[in-house]
């Protein structure tokens, strides 16, 4: 089954050329690459986490496949949703989903289940793929939503995505898409959102997990970020860096309210 845009006009630009334009932008094709196991990249609108994820996705060096998980909004579908095939579609072309190591994934999970219902009017996923396609247009997919969950469930299904990647032989690369706090002061959520980074750049999920609620940071990246680096240290990760933080403010000019953005990359 094949998937429409969903927020194409809306939280990116809806033509081809003028999508191209903006990614220009963003993407710096001669930035150092790194091996990288998995990377965190915010899902906002591009006007506000743009240049956020471009900079951090200008740090991968590519491989053919991205597992792309985000949280869900809608809470809609299976509650750990994998898109199991088919083709996405953006302003920029189709993109193919790699139903073999999606089907790997759910299968060797309790949890991961094939679904096109949660995905539906969801924008995390969609939202990355333009940036892949730029740089790699016969990248392939693997589409994931996430419901809220226990750390517990966040790493099963981390272990089974690791399992997968090694079974097959697969050259992919882990996109967990998050933000990070939401509706405070910039200065409330650099603090906090600094006590998560430091969790993940440690590479401790379970550090992350318990200064997400002890802290209250409400960062919708918790779910995808704690399960890719479940994944990421099953798969050989030794260190992870923060390429990029900024706020809606930076776009906006209204520090008093704003959504944060952190781009990080897990690196062998």
């Amino acid at each position: 089954m094949d998937r429409n845009p969903s927020v194409a006009g809306y939280f990116y630009p809806g033509s081809a050329a003028e999508l191209r334009a903006v990614l220009a932008k963003y993407i710096d094709k001669k930035a150092p690459k790194e091996d990288v196991i998995g990377m965190l990249a915010p899902h906002a609108g591009y006007i506000y986490s743009g240049a956020v994820a471009g900079a951090t996705v200008s740090r991968v060096a590519f491989k053919n496949t991205f597992i792309i998980m985000g949280p869900t909004h809608s809470g809609l579908g299976e509650p750990f949703s994998v898109w199991p095939d088919g083709a996405w579609k953006t302003p920029l072309g189709s993109v193919e989903v790699d139903a073999e190591l999606a089907q790997k994934i759910i299968d060797l999970s309790d949890y991961a289940a094939a679904d096109y219902v949660a995905h539906g009017d969801e924008h995390a996923v969609e939202v990355q793929i333009p940036f892949l396609q730029y740089i790699k247009p016969d990248v392939r997919i693997v589409p994931m939503i996430l419901a809220g969950a226990s750390l517990e469930i966040y790493r099963e299904i981390g272990h089974a995505i690791a399992r997968a990647i090694k079974d097959l032989k697969k050259e992919a690369v882990i996109l967990a898409s998050g933000d990070m706090t939401h509706y405070q002061s910039a200065a409330a959520a650099r603090e906090k959102d600094m006590k998560a980074i430091e969790a993940m750049l440690a590479l401790d999920e379970e550090e992350l997990t318990r200064r997400y609620h002890n802290l209250h940071i409400t960062m919708c990246a918790h779910g995808p970020a704690a399960t890719l680096i479940a994944a990421a240290k099953e798969l050989g990760a030794a260190s992870a860096e923060l390429v990029k933080y900024q706020n809606s403010g930076d776009a906006s000019g209204d520090y008093s309210q704003v959504v944060a953005y952190a781009g990080v990359i897990f690196k062998r």
